[in-house]
């Protein structure tokens, strides 16, 4: 674990805030290098499937030349909702670190718990929490300038 990635992601959640987006951030790291970063876009891009764990994920595969991640690490600043977590499973990702839980849409610890049903193919290590003050703050102060 390297909180310097999830700063990371951070960054990149501000990034999606800037832009008028749901502010969620995401890299993905091997061997101590960052792969690939991204930022929800969904308004942007118009694009519902433009979550940055799928966005950093295909990022990360482009620069591998590979569909499956297994020696990566994903940070993310709000835990993964169904559609990222399967992603997540299918490229193999090693270990997800997740900042802020989401009770209402997330997938991990909340939900279905996408990793722990029987038709998941591959669980990778989970840890939760790192940052999570700083990541709920930028949700929390994103959503209330929205109401």
């Amino acid at each position: 674990m390297n909180a310097g990635f999830m700063d990371a992601a951070l960054e990149q959640a501000r990034r999606a805030a800037a832009a008028g987006e749901v502010p969620v951030g995401c890299v993905i790291v091997q061997d101590g290098t960052i792969l690939a970063r991204a930022h929800n876009l969904t308004l942007t891009d118009r694009d519902p499937t433009a979550h940055a764990e799928l966005l950093a994920i295909r990022a990360a595969c482009a620069a591998l030349g590979s569909e499956r991640l297994p020696d990566c690490d994903l940070y993310v600043t709000l835990e993964p909702c169904a559609m990222c977590a399967a992603a997540i499973s299918f490229a193999r990702i090693r270990r997800l670190y997740f900042a802020a839980a989401d009770p209402k849409t997330g997938a991990v610890e909340h939900g279905p718990r996408f990793f722990t049903q029987a038709t998941c193919h591959h669980a990778p290590e989970v840890y939760s929490g790192l940052a999570e003050a700083d990541a709920a703050r930028l949700l929390k102060d994103f959503f209330a300038l929205k109401r």
